[in-house]
């Protein structure tokens, strides 16, 4: 399990996270929201606890985005499968996720809301993986954006499997970090 905690003057967020079964206990105070992490983490087989408080949904959701995905990028297993894909139907929408968890940020959206889209975004560059979220068909908002927390969430399970193997060509990577 790792934990990571994130204050500023404008928020407060406490994440709890581990590979799991997809237990869940989150408050961010944003129940849509709430509903929505708590989807990806069911789907993703994460165990997630998570309560957040901030002053404004932006920044509630933009650190939120921040902590769990640097607790992700912490329990992505060194010799995870690494890419996956999953595309996902929900009523009216259809959603494609294809993820690489090989440790580089990209993200390529969007999504019609544009707090999910910077929360998508955030979370990837956090998270250290590389995301393609299609937006193939849909028209309600709530659906669309469902479907595509559960296609994180299932892609993001399939590319943490631990195989035993790096897939890289380059091997393990490691960087050295000092301090001034």
């Amino acid at each position: 399990m790792t934990t990571v905690t994130r204050e500023t003057k404008e928020t407060k967020v406490r994440v709890e996270l581990s590979i799991g079964r997809g237990a869940t206990q989150v408050d961010t105070g944003l129940k849509f929201f709430d509903h929505m992490l708590s989807t990806f983490a069911r789907y993703a087989g994460l165990d997630l606890k998570l309560h957040a408080r901030g002053d404004l949904t932006h920044h509630v959701m933009e650190d939120v985005a921040i902590t769990l995905g640097t607790a992700v990028q912490r329990v992505i297993p060194a010799t995870a499968a690494r890419f996956a894909e999953r595309t996902l139907p929900m009523d009216d929408a259809l959603v494609q996720a294809c993820l690489d968890a090989g440790g580089r940020f990209f993200y390529e959206g969007p999504l019609k809301n544009r707090l999910y889209e910077h929360w998508m975004r955030s979370f990837c560059e956090h998270a250290k993986v590389t995301l393609h979220l299609r937006v193939l068909r849909g028209r309600d908002s709530h659906h669309v954006t469902e479907a595509a927390f559960k296609a994180l969430g299932l892609s993001l399970r399939d590319a943490m499997v631990d195989t035993g193997t790096v897939f890289s060509m380059k091997g393990t990577v490691a960087l050295e970090v000092s301090e001034c």
